[in-house]
């Protein structure tokens, strides 16, 4: 399981995959499944103010018997209660129940307010305060970052984001100015083509990469995220699934392999591009129509009625 330590650019270290907690819920259903990923070695626990299960991840990890130094936690500013930052981490510290986060998150650009340079740096002073040891940022682009940058005493240890083979074309900019800036691509979402968008480009080489290899095609979807130089958010229920995903660590793929998924990618994108284009086209059609609808039934009534 080759799953590397990361060096953040606060000098801190960081597991390069995580266990997810976004789609758990809450109550004992996650304080298990959090229980199983430690079981499973996931010593990295992605959780956020918004998914409400920061209490849970708390009580795992005191259940666990793991000590503090063993896991990494990373929570987010969701904007949630209509509470600031500076409240905001101090709550998700002591849901938590633990003196400080390994890094801390703002969900998204549209959250730092009054604007982007204000937020971040009472985001710094959260890394003052000794409440987390790295901040950053997720869902940023490069005009966000652009404008953090302009201003920030302390960079952006991280910018997690979706990052799959379907959209890699539109996020290979972050991507690409996030390695120019020393600053850690995290990727959610990664495996999406399979749950979400299957029977696509992608099935016929990520079929033949794995059957050559020996693999699943999550795995090799996995190694690919890997490939690219990010760190993977990932969840599962089943122990299995963890254990295969722990296992794509030690997989390799070879330029060739990067380049036929890239491939499929692309033209997976392009199509579904257009897929939504064409939702987004017929829904207007029928929005014109009933309108068009409406004006007719009411001119009609009038017309009765005069």
């Amino acid at each position: 399981m080759t799953w590397d330590l990361v060096t953040l650019n606060s000098g801190y270290v960081m597991p390069s995959i995580a266990y997810g907690t976004w789609t758990l819920g809450n109550g004992q259903g996650p304080i298990d499944q959090i229980a199983q990923a430690f079981d499973t070695q996931y010593y990295h626990i992605d959780t956020a103010q918004g998914y409400r299960n920061e209490g849970e991840v708390g009580i795992a990890l005191h259940e666990s018997g793991l000590s503090r130094g063993d896991v990494f936690i990373t929570t987010k500013y969701s904007g949630f209660d209509g509470l600031d930052i500076p409240t905001a981490i101090r709550n998700s510290v002591n849901n938590i129940g633990t003196p400080y986060v390994d890094l801390y998150l703002i969900h998204n650009p549209r959250l730092a307010v009054p604007d982007i340079p204000t937020a971040w740096a009472e985001m710094e002073k959260v890394v003052e305060d000794g409440l987390a040891k790295s901040i950053g940022v997720s869902n940023f682009g490069v005009q966000d970052l652009e404008i953090l940058l302009a201003s920030a005493k302390i960079k952006p240890a991280v910018n997690q984001i979706l990052l799959h083979p379907y959209v890699y074309l539109q996020q290979a900019p972050i991507v690409e100015y996030a390695a120019e800036h020393d600053i850690v691509i995290e990727a959610y979402s990664a495996l999406r083509p399979l749950t979400k968008e299957p029977s696509g480009p992608l099935d016929a080489p990520l079929n033949e990469i794995a059957t050559r290899l020996g693999a699943t095609t999550d795995q090799v979807l996995l190694a690919w995220t890997k490939a690219k130089g990010a760190v993977i958010v990932t969840t599962s229920s089943k122990k299995t699934r963890l254990e295969g995903y722990q296992d794509a660590g030690d997989i390799e793929l070879s330029k060739e392999d990067i380049a036929a998924i890239d491939a499929a990618g692309a033209l997976g994108e392009k199509r579904i591009t257009v897929r939504i284009g064409l939702r987004k086209f017929g829904v207007g059609v029928l929005v014109a129509v009933a309108v068009l609808g409406l004006c007719s039934y009411f001119r009609i009534r009038i017309d009765k009625s005069s």
